[in-house]
């Protein structure tokens, strides 16, 4: 099933309805008061799908633990040790600002993708335009003119997820299927694609019962002037990632013992 989702959420660690493939994003709780939705609602419900992203994660990711490493390193160059301050201490707060450092980066970046999603919902894409436009012409010379659809979710076979960009296959046009990344380069021939963004486009495309459709990650620069770099995956990637996927699902539904 697919749905039209006009949230902003982001769709990492959520749920999908099972039937309608709506965001299921967030319950109310006991106290009356919303919050996330957990594996626990789910159980409860019996009518939720996890997310995409959320199979993913069982495995590790080279690339994001990388980064995390360096932000580590960087806080503990920049944060001395204090006076009478101990070691367990010292670690703590070297921790705490690279945690910091992390989220600014995250919240940017979550700003920019919506940005990019509003201007492709003709709304206004704020002090982001920059960064919108250069996605849509970047985008619209490589992939020509298509009737993009945006933040389309959906649920099939026990998962869901929801896709930034999606234009529909039909007699002679397999469909495309986008994910976008925000990302620090200044030169885009540094730009690479990992396994975990093959994985999320590959099972995508099944999702929407596009099981040919040509996929690809669009990395837009955080920084002006915005450079951009589109990564399309071939089939023969995409037949791969979709089996790497399937096997992370079967693992993340036999460990919570949930389907």
């Amino acid at each position: 099933m697919i749905a039209k989702d006009n949230s902003k959420a982001s769709e990492s660690g959520h749920w999908y309805d099972r039937e309608t493939g709506a965001p299921r994003y967030s319950v109310i709780g006991k106290n009356r008061k919303e919050r996330n939705t957990t594996l626990r609602d789910a159980k409860a419900n019996g009518d939720l799908v996890p997310s995409v992203t959320t199979v993913i994660r069982t495995a590790a990711s080279p690339g994001l633990e990388a980064w995390k490493q360096q932000q580590v390193l960087m806080a503990s160059l920049t944060l001395t040790r204090s006076e009478n301050e101990t070691e367990e201490d010292w670690i703590d707060r070297i921790m705490s600002d690279s945690k910091e450092t992390g989220k600014k980066a995250a919240e940017r970046g979550t700003a920019i993708h919506a940005g990019v999603q509003a201007h492709y919902e003709g709304k206004d894409a704020g002090v982001y335009l920059s960064h919108a436009k250069a996605a849509e012409e970047a985008i619209r010379a490589y992939f020509g003119e298509k009737k993009w659809e945006p933040e389309i979710s959906f649920s099939f076979g026990g998962f869901g997820g929801k896709c930034d960009l999606m234009a529909k296959s039909n007699g002679t046009d397999t469909g495309l299927v986008i994910d976008i990344k925000t990302k620090e380069f200044t030169d885009p021939d540094k730009v690479t694609a990992f396994d975990e963004h093959l994985m999320q486009l590959s099972a995508y495309r099944m999702g929407f019962q596009m099981p040919k459709a040509r996929c690809a990650n669009v990395f837009v620069s955080v920084q002006e002037p915005v450079q951009i770099k589109i990564v399309e995956w071939t089939d023969e990637d995409l037949q791969r990632g979709w089996a790497m996927f399937s096997s992370l699902l079967n693992y993340w539904q036999i460990k919570n013992n949930y389907r």
